[in-house]
């Protein structure tokens, strides 16, 4: 019996994982596989980390949002730290989570929905949370899910998505989705007319340096709770929790918790009003680089096997100005692959397919004495990299090894 409730137990849980080739170092890792085409270097200790800082951290629930990337390598390190909530913001992400992870929950928070995939998450995958900002989406929930009885659709927990023009952000999330209070309010009124269980959602952008941001958004919030008059089961902050890039002035991330955690309270919820929060960035950035190898250097060019229709799509940002920690990798005499430093300067640097706008957007500093076959490593790339990598020209980067380093 006790054997029988084990194996009950197992495969109630996520895959056994067996993961990518581990090593203890980059150089390592190079120095084995001597790699033409890019690879993916995951630090398991890293993502670890960001995920325990916000389970432990944030008065809340944690969701990790897929979006920001879905890579199966990571999203079982995300799940291995603990992490049993995920935000999903389309039904191919729903799929992805619900049959890799049984015991996962799944949280659809895509205001506007292809339709069809509203009702297929309900009835095939379980999914019980679902953010809408109009009340046509709130006509095609009730529609799709075909609920009757009265408790089964106070299960469902519908997000209202208010829009909350904060400044702060690298990239802001007000202006595609979202409605101004009153809008909002009366929105929340027909969730719960419906009987449905109303609540609130926002983003306040992507890499958001401002503490103070979420609660100049929550205060957007409280004007909309008050003129609802209906208690809230649900209440989301979002994401837009930043990762310390180089030369990026982000506050330590128990500054957000702690502003959050100040202005929830005049918010005047029920305690059992759940608060959730959708970290992306702030969960994978750290965890993952990106090692490219120089296909040739000519003079102040340099063309990698990877570029911005791979793994680099967010440097073409309008005003993305982030620096991405690098670390350049040569062979010795006796073919050691080490670390080099040593003088740097700028260079152009292209990526491999024909494209003429493969290009990286600003020049970049590297060795002087950089040639072809050298490695550089650029780290803190977890974010929306695999997310936003194509097919393009035949090169798509999918290879993955672990590194120890902490």
């Amino acid at each position: 019996m006790a054997t029988a409730t084990r194996k009950k137990a197992a495969a109630a849980a996520g895959p056994k994982r067996v993961g990518p080739p581990r090593f203890a170092t980059v150089a390592e890792a190079i120095e084995t596989l001597r790699p033409s085409l890019p690879v993916y270097a995951l630090f398991p200790k890293r993502i670890t980390r960001s995920v325990r800082k916000f389970m432990t951290g944030f008065p809340g629930r944690t969701l990790y949002a897929v979006k920001a990337n879905p890579a199966p390598e990571l999203l079982d390190l995300i799940y291995g730290a603990g992490l049993r909530d995920f935000d999903v913001a389309s039904l191919p992400e729903v799929k992805l989570i619900a049959e890799r992870y049984k015991d996962a929950t799944c949280h659809f928070m895509a205001p506007i929905r292809i339709r069809g995939t509203t009702g297929e998450a309900y009835r095939k995958y379980g999914v019980r949370s679902f953010a809408i900002d109009d009340e046509r989406e709130l006509q095609h929930l009730d529609e799709e899910t075909g609920i009757t009885l009265p408790s089964e659709r106070k299960k469902v927990t519908v997000f209202v998505r208010l829009s909350t023009p904060v400044d702060g952000a690298f990239l802001e999330l007000s202006s595609k989705f979202g409605l101004e209070s009153g809008d909002g309010a009366a929105l929340l009124k027909k969730v719960a007319a419906a009987g449905f269980t109303p609540a609130l959602t926002f983003h306040v952008g992507s890499l958001c340096i401002r503490p103070m941001a979420y609660r100049q958004a929550l205060e957007f919030c409280r004007d909309a709770v008050e003129m609802a008059g209906v208690e809230l089961g649900g209440f989301d902050v979002g994401g837009g929790f930043p990762a310390p890039y180089p030369g990026v002035p982000a506050p330590p991330m128990d500054d957000y918790f702690y502003a959050i955690r100040e202005a929830r309270k005049t918010l005047r919820l029920s305690k059992k009003a759940d608060l959730i929060c959708e970290p992306g960035r702030a969960i994978c950035a750290e965890g993952i680089s990106a090692i490219t190898q120089v296909i040739r250097r000519k003079n102040d060019r340099v063309y990698l096997n990877d570029g911005v229709y791979g793994s680099f799509d967010e440097m073409t940002l309008p005003d993305w100005n982030i620096d991405y920690p690098r670390r350049v990798y040569m062979r010795t005499g006796a073919g050691k692959v080490v670390e080099v430093g040593g003088p740097r300067r700028p260079y152009r640097v292209y990526g491999p397919t024909c494209d003429t706008l493969d290009k990286m957007p600003r020049p970049i500093l590297l060795p002087q004495n950089l040639g072809d076959e050298d490695w550089i490593e650029f780290g803190m790339l977890g974010a929306y990299s695999c997310a936003l990598r194509t097919g393009f020209n035949g090169f798509y980067p999918n290879t993955w090894v672990e590194v120890l380093e902490s």
